[in-house]
């Protein structure tokens, strides 16, 4: 591009040499056509020097291109996501933020924690429930008692409540299964009032950072004696991180929380109509007894 932009440049001096030149042999002067030959020649010595100059420095430039986009190119893949968060972190002063990424890191330690123990408890109920009305009908009460053990989950649990109860009444085996699926709720909900805590807490410790930054700010402004554009901006700027980083930790911590409790309720339903069912099974065992009895 550079030797296009010089050769134009020449051709454009040259054309303004002659038309100077048609000039001075316009007014009749002798002399004149001798003095603008001299200055061309001058001018066209001087280009054919930039020319040379500029094919060399357009290689010189190449490799300093090629440096230079490597340094970019390196630079880039060092400034990552990863480099940008440490940067903003520490711009928004170690105390206050450590406190938030503790609370961030808590409490996905917590939902990580809950969503193992959730999916570990998630069976195939219907199918559970096939085979543990095959058991009854076919082996009897101890082997379904022994599918339930080696069964994982709350659903399975209830049921070995139930079944250990079979020989009283409905009402006493509904009693017994409601009771121990309350307490698999409870086992289930673990650990989520401290994820809503959390929740709670990250938005506040945010704010609460910024506003002793706003006073820093304040206190700087003070000590310079003057309003400055940039002593205020960078004050607030770093002010306003740490309530930045506050709502990010809650928003990320309350998706985990909604997920955890959509796998709560999952199972809570299966819950409910396997116990449903267990009475329903129950029910008809009983009835085929007296049937045979008469």
């Amino acid at each position: 591009m550079k030797n296009i932009k010089t050769y134009i440049c020449a051709v454009s001096l040259l054309v303004a040499l002659s038309c100077s030149d048609a000039f001075a042999q316009q007014k009749g002067g002798e002399d004149a056509p001798v003095k603008v030959e001299a200055k061309a020649d001058t001018a066209i010595s001087t280009v054919a020097d930039s020319v040379k100059g500029e094919v060399i420095d357009d290689a010189l430039l190449g490799d300093a291109e090629e440096s230079v986009l490597d340094s970019a190119l390196v630079a880039d893949a060092n400034a990552g996501t990863y480099t940008q968060l440490k940067k903003k972190f520490i711009e928004g002063g170690a105390g206050f933020m450590s406190l938030v990424a503790l609370a961030l890191v808590l409490g996905l330690a917590i939902c990580i924690e809950r969503i193992i123990y959730l999916s570990m408890s998630e069976i195939d109920a219907k199918k559970f429930m096939a085979e543990l009305e095959k058991k009854l009908k076919d082996e009897g009460v101890e082997a379904a008692k022994s599918l339930c053990r080696d069964t994982r989950g709350p659903v399975a649990s209830i049921c070995y409540q139930g079944l250990l109860r079979i020989r009283e009444t409905k009402a006493a085996i509904e009693r017994s299964v409601e009771s121990y699926a309350q307490v698999q709720i409870g086992n289930m909900e673990k650990g989520c009032s401290w994820i809503t805590l959390l929740i709670a807490m990250a938005p506040s410790l945010g704010f609460l950072g910024t506003v002793i930054g706003m006073v820093m700010a304040f206190d700087r402004i003070q000590m310079a004696g003057d309003i400055r554009p940039d002593v205020v901006a960078s004050g607030m700027k770093v002010a306003l991180i740490t309530t930045i980083f506050g709502i990010i930790t809650a928003l990320i911590l309350q998706l985990f929380y909604n997920y955890v409790l959509s796998k709560i309720d999952h199972l809570t339903a299966q819950m409910e109509e396997s116990a449903i069912t267990l009475m329903d099974i129950l029910t008809s065992l009983d009835e085929e007894k007296s049937k045979v009895n008469e």
